[in-house]
């Protein structure tokens, strides 16, 4: 029997179409951002609104090619991503540890994850006095603050994940002889690994909010001191300015944590790995 081919421009236009479609996705999520930008020069504009409480979106430009001219916004912006990517990778770091020795096992579940779980209902700047008593007011709390933020939504994900696994998936591994490490790598790990990414989104979402609580009151540089600027100022472009660039910035590490994910999952057939 001959094999049937797919000529080269039949593939050429499906790919060129499945681009296209992906485009047009990625230009829909502007859409939004555009109107409420149009609606908003329009409304200052117009009166309706004082520039002093709402500058509208063309003096924010300013504001921002002055801040980007003069290198004060990318001194900020290093100052501040450098403290998240340390506290982020500490308190996740931790968090899978602690997790998976949770997950794995019901005596350590027994004997931590109610602390845990205590003391995740604890709000953020309840542990700002606390952290700057015992560390004082250096990078030590800032650092300390984020790694908290990130550390309780990768614990509770990964251990989700964890004693979610199907026991069907276990007992097939030890068919086939995986026990101790080499069960917890071929069947534990990958089955828990979705989870742990949804912790690890929503772990680095939280370290960019408990960065903006430690540098509001403890800091002489980053965006949370920026904020802290524009209010005492009163200095309304300030503080919408640094709000954007931190929620750009916050996009921007998500984005590339959901890259990763596709990347290394790309193996699961779901509803979102689909083709469209």
């Amino acid at each position: 029997m001959s094999e049937v081919s797919i000529p080269a421009s039949t593939a050429v236009v499906a790919s060129s179409r499945f681009e296209f479609k992906a485009l047009i996705r990625r230009v829909q999520g502007l859409l939004v951002p555009a109107v409420l930008v149009i609606i908003w020069e329009t409304v200052v504009r117009a009166g309706w609104v004082s520039q002093h409480l709402l500058p509208p979106p063309s003096e924010l430009v300013t504001t921002l090619a002055d801040l980007a001219g003069n290198g004060t916004l990318l001194g900020h912006i290093g100052i501040s991503s450098l403290r998240v990517l340390i506290g982020f990778f500490i308190g996740a770091g931790l968090a899978v540890v602690v997790g998976a020795a949770v997950g794995l096992s019901r005596r350590t579940e027994a004997l931590l994850d109610p602390t845990f779980q205590a003391l995740r209902a604890i709000p953020s700047l309840a542990w700002v006095p606390l952290l700057l008593l015992w560390l004082g007011i250096d990078e030590a709390p800032k650092i300390t603050l984020i790694a908290i933020g990130a550390f309780f939504p990768v614990y509770l994900n990964f251990v989700a994940g964890i004693q979610n696994v199907e026991r069907k998936l276990v007992e097939v591994g030890g068919i086939y002889g995986l026990t101790g490490y080499r069960l917890i790598a071929r069947i534990f790990l990958p089955a828990a690994l979705p989870n742990l990414f949804t912790g690890l989104r929503s772990g680095l979402s939280l370290s960019w909010m408990f960065l903006v609580a430690a540098e509001l009151i403890a800091a002489s540089s980053g965006l949370g001191y920026l904020l802290t600027d524009g209010r005492e100022t009163g200095r309304a472009d300030l503080v919408i300015v640094a709000i954007i660039v931190l929620a750009l910035l916050g996009k921007t590490s998500d984005s590339l944590l959901l890259w990763l994910e596709v990347r290394l999952l790309g193996w699961r057939d779901v509803f979102d790995t689909r083709p469209s």
